[in-house]
């Protein structure tokens, strides 16, 4: 006896610490998932962006090579070619064709914080296409609590059905009895084997759909699961929680600022310093070049401001627009919370309605318990009304499904409610 008793504790503590809670069961569809990793993709893409912005300080290095036919090129006048024909020198002038092997070399100095911006334009990027990934997986959390809870509801209907089969098959039992004997008619004991197969029937269909449930929830989970903890059910709600979607609608705002204040570097001058090689024909001495018509190396380095003044024309129109798409953020962040309170007042007004309901379901269950076993206890006296029997069997089943079915709800509503509120 001791170790029968030893089995099933242990059977039982087996189940319990296998059995899944709601919050697990969320964090295992969060993480299966194939939007999840986005996250990693999303992490190297912005990596590499901000490489690439960092990069813009290294010396910017451009290789050329040139060939090239003028229909003119400078050159002396006649007179003064004659002159140097007098003189014994031979001034060619410059060939037509042209050619340069080139190296230009430029290294910015002061950018007036245009790479410093876009940095953080790229952050800011990255924390809004992050919030949208957060706000597609939030809406598997809500997924996995209709399975949870339609899994619970499946699986009382079930304890409820297997109840009702052995009550129904201990009249059954008792009408054989009462058959053989000759004070009950074959009726009354058809009538009640008819009920009790119609249930087994009901609780087959239940056992299917609840391994059906089983199997969707296994595979958006990505485990196996087999039982789900339901005495982990809490009714306690915070007020600690914030939805993605404003998350995502403040990543949003926050990326409109840093491209605000990217608008305004576009109007900064710019220093570098620069430098220039080539290697051809002709080069920058031309009266050298006229002479020997030969390739040289030429070189020049320097410092350069530049200012783009264009930038102003367009800089008022681009703050408005940014303006104007800060203010539909915002817009849209006030539709959000005017929905989100309507819906939570929906929810905690169910919560409340479901509660009221269980405070009555008990004694409405104690009442028909009584009813049904004093309409048994007719039976066993011999006094046979088999409709009001299945009758009353029937009532109480039914209040007691009722009451199964009005707890898990308010549970479904109390953990639909910390979703809407984000926690």
């Amino acid at each position: 006896m001791n170790k029968t008793l030893l089995v099933v504790i242990i059977t039982i503590l087996a189940v319990h610490i296998n059995a899944q809670t709601i919050e697990e069961c969320q964090r295992l569809a969060v993480e299966n998932y194939p939007l999840i990793r986005q996250y990693s993709l999303l992490d190297k893409t912005s990596e590499l962006t901000l490489s690439k912005i960092k990069r813009g300080w290294l010396p910017q290095v451009n290789f050329s090579a040139q060939a090239s036919y003028q229909s003119d090129v400078t050159a002396f006048p006649e007179a003064i070619q004659s002159v140097y024909q007098q003189l014994g020198i031979d001034m060619q002038g410059l060939r037509k064709d042209q050619y340069r092997i080139a190296l230009d070399v430029n290294q910015v100095l002061y950018d007036g914080g245009v790479m410093k911006r876009s940095k953080e334009v790229a952050k800011a990027e990255y924390d809004v296409e992050k919030s949208a990934d957060d706000v597609s997986l939030y809406a598997i959390k809500q997924r996995v609590n209709e399975l949870y809870f339609s899994i619970l509801l499946t699986e009382e209907q079930i304890i409820l059905e297997e109840d009702l089969s052995e009550t129904l098959l201990t009249n059954e039992r008792k009408l054989e009895s009462m058959v053989r004997n000759g004070t009950a008619s074959q009726s009354d004991l058809d009538n009640i084997r008819v009920e009790r197969l119609t249930t087994m029937q009901r609780l087959n269909a239940d056992r299917s759909a609840l391994n059906t449930l089983y199997s969707i929830i296994s595979v958006l989970c990505g485990s196996d699961i087999k039982q789900l903890d339901k005495s982990s059910l809490s009714t306690m709600i915070n007020n600690d929680g914030l939805r993605p979607e404003l998350k995502a609608i403040d990543a949003q705002l926050r990326l409109l600022e840093t491209k605000r204040k990217l608008v305004g570097t576009e109007i900064t001058p710019r220093i570098s310093l620069f430098a220039t090689g080539f290697y051809g024909y002709p080069g920058y001495n031309l009266f050298e070049d006229m002479m020997s018509r030969k390739w040289s190396l030429n070189g020049i380095v320097g410092a350069r401001l530049t200012w783009n003044i264009g930038a102003l024309y367009n800089r008022k129109l681009e703050l408005n627009l940014i303006d104007l798409q800060k203010q539909k953020a915002e817009n849209n962040r006030a539709i959000f919370m005017f929905n989100n309170d309507i819906e939570q007042t929906r929810h905690n007004e169910s919560i409340e309605r479901y509660k009221a309901m269980i405070s009555s379901d008990d004694e409405i269950i104690e009442l028909r318990s009584s009813i049904r076993k004093a309409t048994e206890s007719k039976l066993d006296n011999g006094v046979i009304d088999i409709t009001d029997l299945l009758r009353e069997i029937s009532n109480e089943t039914a209040a007691r499904q009722q009451r199964a079915t009005h707890q898990i709800l308010m549970f479904k509503e109390i953990y639909d409610l910390k979703l809407t509120k984000g926690e």
